[in-house]
């Protein structure tokens, strides 16, 4: 459909009147937005577009219930919403996600769009709000003040399942690698130095570990979505909302999209805080920051290849310099870093917009949720690209862990309980000195029998609990 033509109409609002195309569906408080909030360059992301049309809808059907609205009206309301759900006129909402006055305008964008698609099914002309009024119909029993939260809280339900679900695959990726590479020894570290005998599995496993508790976070904080102020119209207070309206809206939101959504305890502190939004965000902080470590650790193990550590062999995406040949980079883990950084910003964010609301109202929720919906697609799309690009393909040297394993002397911590840590540091610090293995000083001093240096530095023993060569 066209939003350009030489054919006009006029519409008025508080502020005056505007002209604007006479076959464009938003109308002028739409426009007004646009002027006035040219701020990132984007529109409403298609989620978002979708919640809104769904809520509507479920207002509308509340509404006709409460016989406060005219069947045929919320009948074409119905019938528009549907359309939009179905991916119609969705060039027609051009607001600004970023703007001011807690989202008027993108509630305004879709009460015009869909008053205007209803008001051409019951045969009228645009603009024609006789017909099918913005306000007075589309927007009956409702602010923006509960409308704007409940669908910011259904476009995040609607993000986090196929995050979870990536998470998902991501947590079983990462268990076959751990079963996978269960017999490869290799040397641990702290503090990037060299610590005892971890088998590579282990790692792995404790990956799967770290995205598992992401898992039940993310899934934990997603719950507290369900609360919502529908009907407590401007403050939580329910002023202009039918009772019957009040009574079923949130109940037939439910039905409509298989939420368990249910109406706050306290509506007027369901319309003050969204402090519910920062606990997401803090969720996929979390989450972030630990697939940001994980990605740490690959490019660490992954390092050289030849003057590195060089323990496991990432998969070659791409060249990795323009004027080194050969030189393959980390780029999937370096990725998904870069996507936590921006989770971090994000939730920096998300936390000052959420402190500053004021009395009954918070104004900044259009950030809020600009920055939330954000941080949840860029981590789903790092957490795929993670396991397709990269998690999937690693390979272990395993020689090349023995090869370090042998040659460092973090393994004299396995003989402290039979000759105390001050002999075993004199002995590691002459390992050091010379360059002398420490299993061959171990013998070479008398300390141990050949029998019993075997017997307690066996490495896949020093990889589980007890005393070495004791339990």
């Amino acid at each position: 459909m066209s939003t350009c033509t030489c054919a006009m109409r006029t519409e008025s609002d508080s502020i005056g009147t505007k002209n604007l195309p006479a076959d464009v569906y938003y109308g002028v408080q739409s426009l007004r937005a646009v002027e006035n909030f040219p701020i990132t360059g984007t529109r409403m992301i298609t989620p978002m577009i979708h919640s809104l049309a769904l809520l509507k809808k479920a207002c509308a059907i509340a509404n006709k219930e409460a016989n406060v609205l005219e069947a045929k009206v919320a009948d074409a309301i119905v019938a528009a919403c549907d359309d939009i759900c179905a991916g119609k006129f969705l060039d027609q909402f051009i607001v600004d996600p970023i703007q001011g006055s807690a989202g008027t305008s993108m509630n305004m964008n879709a009460n015009e769009v869909i008053a205007n698609v209803a008001i051409e099914k019951l045969g009228g002309k645009l603009g024609d709000y006789s017909i099918v009024h913005p306000n007075d119909h589309v927007n009956q029993g409702q602010s923006t003040n509960d409308i704007v939260p409940t669908a910011g809280k259904m476009t995040v339900i609607a993000l986090l399942q196929p995050l979870l679900e990536s998470l998902g695959r991501l947590e079983k990726a990462f268990s076959a690698k751990a079963e996978e590479f269960d017999g490869v020894i290799k040397m641990g570290r702290t503090q990037m130095q060299d610590a005892v005998p971890v088998r590579l599995g282990q790692e792995f496993a404790a990956y799967a570990s770290a995205v598992r508790r992401s898992i039940k976070r993310i899934d934990a904080v997603q719950a507290e979505m369900y609360a919502v102020n529908m009907g407590g119209t401007a403050i939580g207070t329910g002023i202009n909302a039918d009772l019957t309206y009040f009574n079923r809206v949130t109940k037939v939101l439910a039905e409509l999209s298989g939420v368990p959504f249910y109406q706050a305890e306290d509506m007027v502190d369901g319309t003050q805080h969204i402090d519910c939004f920062a606990a997401v965000s803090g969720a996929l902080k979390q989450c972030g920051l630990a697939l940001s470590k994980i990605s740490n650790d690959l490019r660490l193990m992954s390092s050289g290849p030849r003057t590195g550590f060089g323990e496991i062999n990432l998969p070659s995406r791409q060249n990795g310099s323009s004027i080194m040949p050969g030189k393959v980079n980390p780029v999937i883990p370096e990725v998904v870093t870069q996507v936590a950084y921006r989770i971090v910003g994000n939730d920096m964010t998300i936390s000052m917009a959420v402190e500053a609301g004021q009395l009954e109202l918070n104004a900044f929720e259009p950030v809020v949720f600009d920055a939330l919906f954000q941080s949840i697609t860029t981590l789903t799309g790092a957490v795929n690209t993670f396991i397709t690009n990269c998690v999937e393909g690693i390979t272990a040297n395993e020689q090349r862990c023995l090869d370090l394993l042998n040659a460092s002397v973090g393994t004299i911590t396995a003989v402290c309980p039979y000759i105390g840590y001050a002999q075993a540091a004199s002995l590691a610090k002459e390992a050091l000195k010379t360059g002398v293995p420490v299993r061959t000083l171990l013998v070479e001093r008398g300390v141990l029998t050949p029998e019993e240096m075997e017997n307690i530095l066996n490495a896949h023993n020093m990889t589980k609990p007890g005393v070495p060569g004791k339990n």
